[in-house]
Order: structure tokens, then sequence, then C-alpha cells
């Protein structure tokens, strides 16, 4: 299957991993996209509502979520290299989790082929925090789903063991077959504030 993008996608159950992944790929200067489901969470504690208030409608708060990746992924580069964490698909699988039905203009923007590579990271011990519910048990379906719903796609899924957050970032790199840059060989990025 010939992917429309250069996007490789950073998946698993809560407490994966994921973004410590992302936020070192995006520190050695790769392309990255954040987790949608805390940054909704916190667009809106920051009207007042708490994460219970949040997520008391599930429907809604998937279909937030939802709306922000797809806004996301509308305005990346398709030849650009980005790894982001998560992608549309992961949203089908929660749906399926909380026993949801997604809607069929959802549906059709998940397809086959869009992405070059995925990557599933395996689970770590659960830590909870203000925005993570899940328990062990969660965990670990959320994690099977999200890879049962790649692999119904079409997609071959490469399972990333549970290495130090360095050594996990070399592995990816190298099944991507891409420099493994370190952090000191990225030039910072400009200051606004210089002319």
């Amino acid at each position: 299957m010939r992917a429309e993008t250069n996007w490789c996608v950073i998946t698993g159950g809560p407490s994966s991993g994921k973004t410590t992944t992302v936020n070192i790929l995006r520190e050695r200067g790769y392309v990255t996209t954040i987790e949608h489901a805390r940054h909704y969470i916190d667009t809106q504690r920051v009207t007042g509502r708490t994460v219970e208030e949040i997520r008391a409608n599930q429907l809604a708060f998937q279909r937030g979520v939802l709306d922000m990746q797809i806004e996301e992924e509308k305005g990346l580069d398709p030849k650009a290299l980005v790894f982001l964490d998560r992608a549309l698909p992961d949203a089908l699988a929660y749906y399926r989790f909380l026993g949801l039905e997604p809607d069929a203009d959802y549906l059709s923007l998940i397809r086959p082929g869009v992405y070059r590579a995925v990557f599933v990271l395996d689970l770590l011990p659960l830590a909870a925090d203000y925005a993570r519910t899940e328990d062990r048990a969660a965990q670990i379906e959320i994690h099977r789903l999200l890879t049962e719903v790649y692999t119904e796609l079409g997609y071959h899924t490469r399972a990333v063991p549970p290495l130090l957050a360095e050594d996990r970032v070399g592995y990816i790199l190298a099944a991507l077959n891409v420099p493994n840059r370190q952090a000191q060989d990225v030039p910072p990025l400009p200051s606004a504030l210089e002319p």
C-alpha cells in the first residue's frame, strides 16, 4: 500500500509514552503534532469546567477531540515528514471502547493508505494524572483496539518495545531509515526579537 502522506503515527494505549516520544522528536527538529485529548481538556478547563464535567458527555468529548485532529491533519503538508501524536483512526478505537457510534462524516475520513508508518508503543506502567482517567484494564483494551483499527485499515503496525525514551526514538528513526539526529544537531529557532 502506497502512503498518501509522509506522516508517521505514534500511537498506543494510555500511558505508553507517546507524548514523551513525540516531544523528543520535536526537540530533535522533526515536525510533530500534539495529543488533542489533553489539549481539548485544557481548553475546556480554562473556562472553569472540571475534567469530570468535560468527560461526562463522552460523545461530545470524543467529537471535540476529533474535530481538533481533523483540523490539524487538514493543515499538514502531505510531503513533509511529520510525527503525529495519535491520528484520525485512533478516534475509532475510542468510539469502540466507549460503545459510541461514529457518524458517517467521520468514517468517510478514515481511509487506508494515508500514513507512511504506524508505530504502536508497547504499554508502560499506568501513570494517572489530571487528564488520564483509565485503569489498567481500560489501558490494555484501548491498546488492543488501536492495533485492531489500524490493522483493519491495512496498515502494518510496528510495535515499539518499552525501551528508554531516547532509545524508542532511535528505534523509530531506524525503522524509517531517517537521520537519528540529536537535539544539539538542530540549530536553534531564531528569536522573534531578532531583527
